[in-house]
């Protein structure tokens, strides 16, 4: 029998708690603006804010519930039909679904059957894309990432800059204004990327448990993988932290975790999946179809010193904003003996080759490739043809 009660409750307490949260992350005034049919799903890694911003929208909305589903296994439909014919409901604010056994049946029967508009989180996306369930047309997807650096500064510093577009980027339209807090990137970098590093200067400490967490709790509740296998995705994780950049794909990982290319595929994908990785693959012909495999933002720290991990940290940043853009996005496999830039962007039509690096990367990287445009990002605040801060990729606006 559904406790009514004790969600009413929780519902109440999360109500209370959320009033300590007066910023709102970006995605806010999005999500509570749109109309349609269909249901909302927010997927994204773990401490990113998800609960906060569900939360927010239970305070926001009238005749609204929130339930977090850790620790609930009723029927999914027979609990949202008595909220709806007992209590009014008109707003189903469900938290991390993917721990409910059967959320994707219980979703669909909502949407088939009740007349509510459900959003809803989840940390594992792979448990939403491989649904047995068509939610396809019921449920609209939205990717709440780490903070970007314009949403850094508003929450670490208060500060309220514009967005940019990739044609102000391209064409050096940027104010000074956005050179003020610069200085500020590499603590970004270093855990700032996450909201919980605001109040929390151990930031890289609970990203070990949210790792931790990610592989022994959330990975195993969505795909069949043996516990012995968890110790194998643990070490993989390691190897990728704790090596220099290039390289990195199914054949180093099965080279040197002693696993079949297979096996390296299936756990890279499954921590994509999770956030914690990014497959980048390759663009052109007469090439390997392996994928160059970076790290989430900070993950790479975990493994290794700032100094040591800073150029590794840079591409993750770089491809991690192409990724939080959807934009398409591959690397360029070098020839032996040749320079070739790191990545290749397709903007409205246009090929962007852009080489990632510090302040001393010249333009040889180009030598003998002919894009539209050339793109130096590196640490250094100098803009000439080439060359931009790789920090104000991070004032990107939401859509390319």
């Amino acid at each position: 029998m559904i406790n009514f009660k004790d969600i009413l409750e929780y519902d109440r307490l999360a109500r209370e708690d959320v009033k300590k949260y007066p910023k709102n992350r970006f995605l806010f005034s999005e999500l509570e603006t749109q109309a349609g049919r269909h249901f909302t799903g927010i997927v994204g890694p773990r401490g990113v804010g998800k609960t906060i911003l569900l939360k927010q929208l239970a305070h926001k909305y009238n005749h609204s519930l929130y339930i977090s589903l850790d620790t609930i296994q009723d029927d999914l439909f027979a609990l949202a039909k008595k909220a709806k014919q007992d209590f009014k409901i008109q707003h189903l604010l469900l938290d991390e679904v993917h721990f409910h056994s059967n959320f994707d049946e219980g979703l669909k029967k909502i949407y088939d059957y009740l007349d509510l508009n459900v959003i809803f989180t989840s940390s594992v996306a792979l448990a939403l894309f491989e649904s047995q369930y068509d939610l396809s047309r019921r449920v609209l997807l939205k990717k709440l990432y780490p903070f970007s650096f314009r949403e850094y500064l508003f929450f670490k510093y208060n500060a309220n800059f514009a967005q940019l577009s990739f044609n102000d980027i391209l064409n050096k339209n940027i104010g000074r204004e956005f050179f003020s807090y610069a200085n500020s990137f590499y603590d970004y970098l270093q855990g700032g990327i996450f909201p919980f590093s605001i109040d929390e200067p151990l930031a890289l400490e609970l990203l070990k448990n949210i790792r931790t967490k990610v592989i022994r709790k959330d990975i195993p509740r969505v795909t069949d993988v043996a516990v012995s296998e968890l110790e194998t995705i643990e070490k993989v994780l390691a190897f990728i932290g704790s090596s220099g950049i290039d390289g990195i794909n199914y054949s180093s990982i099965s080279g040197n975790c002693g696993i079949t290319k297979y096996k390296a595929e299936q756990y890279v994908r499954l921590l994509e999946k999770a956030f914690v990785l990014h497959q980048i693959f390759p663009k052109g012909s007469n090439v390997l179809k392996e994928p160059k495999i970076l790290m989430s933002v900070p993950y790479r720290l975990l493994y290794t010193d700032f100094q040591r991990a800073l150029g590794g940290l840079r591409e993750d940043f770089f491809v991690e904003v192409m990724r939080s853009l959807n934009q398409e996005i591959y690397y360029l496999k070098s020839t032996r003996g040749k320079k070739t830039p790191d990545y290749l962007l397709t903007h409205k039509g246009k090929s962007i080759a852009v080489e990632i690096g510090g302040k001393g990367k010249g333009r040889e990287q180009f030598k003998g490739f002919t894009p539209d445009k050339k793109i130096i990002a590196a640490d250094a605040d100098i803009m000439d043809d080439t060359r931009r801060p790789l920090f104000i990729f991070g004032f990107l606006e939401t859509h390319l």
